[in-house]
């Protein structure tokens, strides 16, 4: 077996799968590229290397934007705090069970949470985790296509994404842009390993995806009449 890339080393791999598809459907003139988490994350990576006009949209489902600091943060606010709101967390912790583990977790995750502030990091520190989050930002905004966005809410990944956007007024305006759609699915995990939540993030692509085919048909429709 050969060696096992991570995801920021899979722009040739990327690029062979493309060029793989279209020769064998030379029919085709457009490309999504999908993913999930560290995925997603590959395929504004991508972009960002190459720029390739054949990408015409972006699936992205929980997108991959980790630091050590924004999983501290993450943990802090969406894992901990829900089992402090447990009543039987704290008869654990009476008890002197796992209560207390959690409780020291917490003060262990809070303190890394703030050891560092949010601009001293993005400067310093986890050099290759700021260069791929900072080209899959550039990638994003270089990208004139659609972007379907999909967060599942129960999922730390995607928590940790949109808590990093919403810190960054680059991120907010990439997340509320004209061709971004977004769509948040209730009580999905990170997998969407539930039947009725695959169902739904299919039935949400699929509409996605004719809507997208639709604004490129009109778009040619209307350089066609400009051209004549």
């Amino acid at each position: 077996s050969g060696p096992l890339w991570n995801f920021e080393s899979l722009t040739d791999d990327i690029g062979a799968a493309i060029d793989a598809l279209l020769e064998r459907a030379p029919q085709l003139k457009r490309v999504v590229l999908a993913g999930l988490c560290d995925g997603a994350s590959a395929s504004l990576i991508y972009l960002h290397k190459t720029q390739d006009e054949r990408v015409k949209a972006l699936c992205l489902l929980n997108p991959w934007l980790r630091s050590e600091q924004s999983l501290a943060r993450t943990h802090v606010k969406h894992y901990y705090w829900q089992r402090f709101a447990s009543a039987d967390f704290w008869r654990k912790l009476l008890r002197g069970g796992v209560g207390l583990r959690a409780l020291k977790e917490l003060f262990a995750a809070a303190r890394s949470a703030l050891a560092v502030s949010s601009d001293k990091s993005d400067r310093g520190g986890d050099q290759i985790q700021q260069d791929f989050r900072a080209k899959m930002l550039k990638a994003w905004q270089g990208f004139g296509g659609d972007v379907f966005l999909g967060i599942s809410t129960l999922d730390l990944t995607a928590q940790e994404f949109l808590g990093e956007a919403a810190a960054s007024s680059e991120w907010r305006a990439l997340l509320t842009r004209s061709r971004t759609c977004r769509r948040d699915f209730e009580g999905a995990d990170h997998t969407l390993s539930q039947i009725s939540t695959q169902t739904s993030f299919e039935a949400e692509v699929a509409r996605w995806l004719q809507s997208t085919s639709t604004v490129h048909r009109s778009a040619k429709g209307t350089l066609r009449g400009q051209a004549a």
